[in-house]
């Protein structure tokens, strides 16, 4: 994405030369100082990726998958003997539990690492990583195309400008490039759509008031952010035409886990009749899970719920409390919106109705996205 006329992902390997020896670090954009800092960090070691991804310098699901990518391939770097990788790998899925691509990722490298000869694992670790990161970028841009397609046909019979509300970041932040929900919001502006998004600040952590205004404003988008509870006020008055949302992982059966609050988005949703869209890429998908109850809702810390991080009138970041001391605070990080209220998934393999996203199953490369089903 352009970022001050300039294009750049939320990941890359970087070259280092050490004498003759020739190594590679992992530079991410550090979103834990957004929007109020644009920090550019490197990671040389699987700890500081483990670090990166808990901490949420790195975060959503699509981009937490190509971290761990790359975190396999920094602890290729390592050392490439099995019981070393598995060590790493246990401490990346460690990391957060909620996310399904992060499992999926680190599956994939491993099976790809085992399967050759440990002089050649650190080469095929980075050839690897950078295939996982490519790909995502190609989902997200046909999400961005189903999605575009949905827009367009709800613009039909709606005069004026489209709105479009979100909830979390689920922009280009939250991958590797393009994003998931906003895919298909930057498609429609780029079509030349009159199109604005109402976008919720999505507390604890704020992710839509910091990250998804801050990424709509670079490419020009439209948006207004808004407290939480705005969005059944805002489709009452019919000033919302879909919701759009990302997923953190989508069991089988279509339900869809995402940011706590995302259930209520879909709820007042459904009593007003305003469709509810999930941009939802193959590798967020859970085939094993039928029953969202079996899905581990990650717990964070409760510092998340009684402080606030922002800027001081004097440029200085800092963080202040708005609960009382001796509060406690509980802080699950997601929800899940039963397939009964999702009106369609969006994939990179076009959009379905909940009940049929085992269709794409016909359409996965085992050898990328081995399939379990649970039924």
């Amino acid at each position: 994405m352009n970022i001050g006329q300039q294009l750049f992902r939320t990941i890359w390997p970087l070259v280092r030369e050490k004498g003759e020896h020739t190594t590679y670090c992992v530079a991410i954009i550090d979103q834990t100082v957004l929007p109020h800092e644009w920090r550019i960090i490197t990671l040389d070691s699987v700890e500081q990726m483990v670090d990166a991804i808990r901490r949420m310098q790195v975060r959503g699901a699509p981009l937490i998958g190509a971290a761990a990518a790359y975190g396999m391939a920094l602890a290729s770097q390592e050392s490439t003997g099995e019981q070393h990788l598995q060590a790493a790998a246990s401490r990346l899925l460690a990391s957060r539990p909620t996310a399904v691509n992060l499992r999926w990722a680190v599956e994939r490298m491993m099976r790809t690492l085992l399967a050759v000869p440990e002089a050649q694992r650190c080469e095929y670790a980075w050839r690897e990583a950078d295939c996982i990161a490519d790909e995502d970028v190609r989902i997200n841009q046909a999400i961005g195309q189903h999605g575009l397609a949905l827009l367009q046909r709800l613009a039909v019979d709606k005069p004026g400008r489209l709105n479009v509300l979100t909830h979390c970041n689920a922009g280009w932040l939250a991958t590797v490039d393009w994003g998931t929900a906003l895919a298909p919001v930057y498609a429609a502006f780029d079509a030349g759509m009159d199109v604005h998004v109402w976008v919720d600040e999505t507390r604890p952590r704020n992710q839509g008031a910091s990250l998804t205004a801050w990424e709509l404003q670079q490419h020009g988008v439209p948006y207004t952010i808004v407290c939480d509870n705005a969005g059944g006020h805002l489709m009452q008055h019919g000033k919302v035409d879909c919701v759009i949302v990302g997923a953190d992982r989508a069991t089988c059966a279509g339900d869809i886990c995402n940011k706590i609050g995302t259930y209520l988005k879909a709820l007042a949703a459904a009593d007003n009749g305003v469709p509810f869209y999930a941009a939802v890429p193959t590798p967020t998908i859970d085939w094993q899970t039928a029953d969202a109850k079996d899905i581990p809702i990650e717990e964070r810390d409760a510092d998340e719920v009684h402080m606030v991080a922002g800027r001081a009138e004097n440029g200085c970041m800092t963080s202040v409390r708005v609960t009382p001391e001796g509060s406690a605070a509980a802080n699950p990080a997601f929800d899940v919106t039963p397939a009964r209220l999702v009106t369609s998934i969006i994939t990179e393999h076009g959009c379905y109705a909940p009940g049929r996203l085992s269709d794409i199953l016909q359409l996965v490369d085992p050898a990328i996205h081995p399939v379990t089903m649970q039924t």
